[in-house]
C-alpha cells in the first residue's frame, strides 16, 4: 500500500517570485535564508494566507493571518489597503526582516523592522507578529473570518507558536497582495 501525503499548501507564483527577488535584493539585511516567511493578502482572512517556506527541501505550510483594521475598514474579511502611516491601523506590504523575540501586550511576539518604503514604519508603529483571540479558528467557524489588528500580522496562539520556531529572528517576512 502506498503513503499518501497530505498536498502542500501552493503559494501564488508571482508573489513567491516576488520574496525571492526581495530575498536576493535584501541580503545583507537578512542573516538566515533558510526559511522564508510569505503572507499573500489577496487571499481572505477565512484561508491560510501566512507561509513559511524552507528553502532547501521546499516544504510549505500555511496558517490563518489576521490583517489590520485600518485595511478592511468594512470588515469585509479582505484587505483592501496596505498603509505605512503612524496610525492608520493598515497593514503594510513588502520586505520585513524579523527581529526579537519579547513579551507584550499578546504574550510572546516577533518584532518586525520595515526594509522598504512601504514599511519603513514599521518599528515606530509596533507592527510584529502576535497571537490573538481574533485570530484564532474559531472566529472563521463563527464569523466566516478573523477580526482584525492595528496593522500587525496576528495568528492563532498555536500558529504563532510553529512560526516562532521555525521563522525565528534575523529572516524574511514578505507580505503584498498581486
Amino acid at each position: 500500500m502506498a503513503t499518501v501525503f497530505p498536498s502542500q499548501p501552493q503559494i501564488d507564483p508571482s508573489l513567491k517570485q516576488r520574496a525571492l527577488d526581495a530575498l536576493a535584493a535584501k541580503g545583507n539585511s537578512i542573516a538566515y535564508k533558510d526559511v522564508v516567511g510569505i503572507v499573500d493578502f489577496r487571499r481572505a482572512s477565512r484561508d491560510p494566507r501566512f507561509y513559511l517556506v524552507e528553502m532547501a527541501s521546499g516544504m510549505t505550510t500555511s496558517y490563518h493571518c489576521a490583517h489590520g483594521r485600518g485595511s478592511d475598514p468594512t470588515h469585509s474579511g479582505y484587505l483592501e489597503r496596505f498603509s505605512n502611516e503612524i496610525g492608520s491601523e493598515a497593514t503594510s506590504r513588502g520586505s520585513f526582516v524579523t527581529g526579537d523575540v519579547y513579551y507584550g501586550k499578546y504574550g510572546r511576539s516577533l518584532r518586525l523592522t520595515g526594509l522598504d518604503p512601504d514599511n519603513y514604519n514599521a518599528d515606530a508603529r509596533a507592527i510584529v507578529v502576535h497571537s490573538a483571540r481574533y485570530a484564532e479558528d474559531e472566529q472563521i467557524a463563527r464569523f466566516g473570518k478573523l477580526g482584525r489588528s492595528e496593522g500587525c500580522f496576528a495568528l492563532s496562539q498555536i500558529s504563532l507558536q510553529y512560526v516562532l520556531l521555525k521563522l525565528g529572528p534575523g529572516r524574511l517576512l514578505y507580505s503584498d497582495k498581486v
